[in-house]
Order: structure tokens, then C-alpha cells, then sequence
């Protein structure tokens, strides 16, 4: 009787031995899974917090590895996964990046397709494409998973409220950084997985026992975006690379599919070779665009959607916004992100006596205590900011009328050449 394929081992500072089956093996060694080493987790955090260089790469692993874990305490609870279906989930965790671009989400908020959407091309052509066909794993199967779109059992484990993406960000993010926001019991969590009928089909769920953990998760993940991924140095850093990236494309200097296809360091020196504004020697050399504006949400009326949504037009605000302070183009930013889904669960609960309920909505309020605060958390971690390159008073009145305007009347107001400030 021949003895199953020995597994590689790979030591990871977080998770310790990251053991690798051979089909995965043969996924890492493609050249678009090997230029995540290349493609930092957090974009420019490093540049505040200056452990943060661990790479998708890494992440990838670990999604992998917690994918694994999640399958096998799965299988001692009784539930039944074929090896055909483990093997898609594993490898879809591992490959959930792998459309990834350079510095993060960054080039996302800048007017970018989705990463999820870049996986296509990576998925179903050059190596990786060949490496799946050679072992007989669909391409459409995993894309389903990492979009969001299958419904398989297990899908909520690579894209959902509690997927294994989660898990291993959050906790190797605040790990890398040096910061204590990130602390999940995630033996808890996926020993509290479990699977039920749902709509009629088996789906993804949460045994009650492993509340406690997933309101640890939910504020970690908060808690991370207040003070890591939101901190006011990164967003600046966030907007110069932003601004730099689309005007490059813009001018015809790169393309979308070059930008998507770099690394952190090559798309930074394609960016300096012609850098009119000087935004990439800046990055480079920690000079980073400094507040004019700071101002929490939850000081603001309810804001439009436009600054977070519309990129477009937020380049022409700021463009018109510098002219009236005597700046140039490309020395004044407005940011102001969002991340209205931060808290949001959607997740069948099975409660101690074997009732399923939907953890979403009002049900999640009644069972989770963060949950019924969700909203005011979110508008919490929110700041508006201006950033200048030079010193620049900015009214912050007209600076806040100006965001709460719904975009058509923005829009209508630079068309007709009237002042913003």
C-alpha cells in the first residue's frame, strides 16, 4: 500500500509550521503567486508602523493553512467534505489574492476593477492557469469561491462574514505591526464552525459557544481600521500613491494591466522615472502630505457617498480645491474612506438548543452586543481629512458643506466654474 504524498513544511511566524500538500506546492512555485512576496499586506503602513512589510505571500499561507485547520476540525464534527471539495477550498484560500495590486487597496479606491475580478486572468492562463489544468482543478470553481458567487457548503470559509481571509489579516496584521487590536481566539471560532440547511442547501455556520470569539473578531477589526488602517500617515501616504498611480495612467505613462501586474518597489520606480509632481520621491523619502483638516464623523452630518465612491470626481475637487488655496495640482488631498459593511454579519447561528438562526440585521443586535452599535463604531473610526504639501489654512466649514453635498450639485458647481471653498 503506498503511503500518501509527503506534505512541505513552510515556518511562519505566526502560525509556526504551515504545512503544504503537493498540488499547492505546484501552485506556489508559479511565477503570479511568487510576486506576492513581492506585494506588501498593508500598502504604506510601514511607513508609521515599520514591521509592517509582511507580503500577501505570507497571507496567503496562512488563509491556506487556517483553510486546512477549518476543514479537519469540520471533518471531527461530523461533517461530511469530499476530498474533490476540500481541495477547491484549500486552494481557493490560498489563491484569494493572487489579482492582487501593489500597496494594498489603494489602487481599489482609486477607480481600479476589484482584485477579485484581476484573479480571472491569473487563474485561466500562463503558468498558474496550466498548474491547475495539469491537475485537474477548474478554474471557474475557485473564482466562484473568491468572488463571493458559489454556493457550495463551504464557501462562506474563503469569501464571508467568517472567512479564513479574516482570521489570518487581523491577527497577523496587528502581530506585524506591534499593536494589540487584533487578538482573536481563533481556536475558539473554528472549533465553533459548523454546517446546517439553510434556504435548503447545506451552508457555513456558527455554533453559539463561539460568540464570544466572533464579537472579538468584529471589534478587532474595527479597533484595526481606527488605528492602523485608517491612521491619519497612512491615509496621507494612501492618497499621494493614489494620485500619483492615476495620473501616470492618465497621461499615458502606464496602463491599468502594467499597474496590475507590478510588484510594490517596480511599480514605485516606474512611477519615479516620470514624476512631474514629485509624489513618488516623496513616498520614497517619507514625505508625506501633512493635515490641514482633521475631523471626526460622528462631529459631521451625514455625508454624501461621492468622496469614498467617486474618484473621479474627487481628483477634480481636490484639483479645484488646491487652485483656490494657491496650490498645484497633485499637493492637496481629500480623504475621507468608508467601510459601511466593516460590522456586517450574515451568518446562521446554531444555538445551544439546536434552533438556527440568521446572525444578520436586527437578530445579530439581539444576540451580540456590538452588533446594535455597529453603525456609530463604523462613523467612529471614520475621519475627514484634507492634506496638503504645503502649509494651507482650510476652512473647515466649507470643507464639510462641500462633502455633504450629493455629487451631482459637486459636479455642477466645478462644470459651471464656481468655487467650492
Amino acid at each position: 500500500m503506498s503511503s500518501p504524498p509527503a506534505l512541505e513544511v513552510v515556518r511562519d511566524p505566526l502560525w509556526n509550521n504551515i504545512r503544504l500538500e503537493p498540488d499547492a506546492v505546484t501552485v506556489v512555485d508559479t511565477p503570479a503567486v511568487q510576486r506576492l512576496r513581492y506585494v506588501r499586506q498593508l500598502g504604506h503602513a510601514f511607513l508609521v508602523y515599520p514591521g509592517a512589510t509582511h507580503s500577501r505571500f505570507e497571507h496567503c499561507l496562512g488563509a491556506y493553512h487556517l483553510a486546512r485547520r477549518a476543514l479537519e476540525q469540520l471533518a471531527l464534527g461530523d461533517v461530511t467534505v469530499s476530498p474533490a471539495d476540500a481541495r477547491t477550498v484549500r486552494l481557493a484560500a490560498l489563491l484569494h489574492d493572487i489579482g492582487h495590486y501593489p500597496f494594498s487597496h489603494a489602487l481599489e479606491e482609486a477607480g481600479l476593477p476589484r482584485h477579485e475580478t484581476l484573479a480571472r486572468r491569473h487563474l485561466t492562463a500562463g503558468p498558474l492557469g496550466e498548474a491547475l489544468t495539469r491537475a485537474g482543478i477548474e478554474a471557474e470553481g475557485l473564482l466562484a469561491l473568491i468572488q463571493g458567487r458559489a454556493t457550495a457548503p463551504l464557501a462562506g470559509l474563503v469569501a464571508g462574514s467568517l472567512d479564513v481571509d479574516k482570521l489570518d489579516y487581523l491577527t497577523r496584521d496587528a502581530w506585524m505591526c506591534g499593536v494589540p487590536y487584533g487578538v482573536i481566539d481563533v481556536d475558539r471560532l473554528l472549533s465553533s464552525l459548523t454546517v446546517v440547511e439553510r434556504a435548503g442547501r447545506p451552508t457555513l455556520a456558527l455554533h453559539e459557544k463561539g460568540l464570544a470569539a466572533l464579537e472579538s473578531l468584529l471589534f478587532a477589526k474595527y479597533q484595526m481600521y481606527r488605528n492602523v488602517y485608517w491612521h491619519h500617515a497612512v491615509r496621507a501616504a494612501t492618497a499621494m500613491f493614489k494620485r500619483a498611480v492615476r495620473d501616470a495612467i492618465g497621461a499615458g505613462r502606464l496602463t491599468a494591466d502594467a499597474v496590475a501586474d507590478a510588484t510594490d518597489d517596480g511599480l514605485i520606480h516606474d512611477l519615479s522615472r516620470t514624476d512631474p509632481a514629485g509624489l513618488a520621491r516623496s513616498l520614497r523619502e517619507r514625505r508625506l502630505a501633512k493635515r490641514a483638516l482633521d475631523l471626526p464623523a460622528t462631529d459631521l452630518p451625514a455625508a454624501a457617498d461621492w468622496p469614498a465612491q467617486d474618484p473621479d470626481l474627487v481628483s477634480r475637487v481636490e484639483d479645484q480645491l488646491a487652485r483656490e488655496l494657491s496650490l498645484e495640482p497633485g499637493e492637496l488631498f481629500l480623504d475621507f474612506p468608508a467601510k459601511p459593511e466593516m460590522l456586517d454579519l450574515h451568518l446562521p447561528l446554531v444555538t445551544r438548543d439546536g434552533t438556527v438562526m440568521e446572525l444578520a440585521g436586527r437578530e445579530a443586535g439581539e444576540r451580540l452586543g456590538l452588533a446594535r452599535v455597529g453603525a456609530e463604531l463604523v462613523r467612529s473610526a471614520r475621519r475627514l481629512r484634507v492634506f496638503v504639501r504645503r502649509p494651507r489654512m482650510v476652512p473647515a466649514r466649507a470643507v464639510v458643506d462641500l462633502v455633504t453635498l450629493p455629487g451631482s450639485e459637486v459636479t455642477a458647481r466645478l462644470a459651471g466654474g464656481r468655487a467650492l471653498l
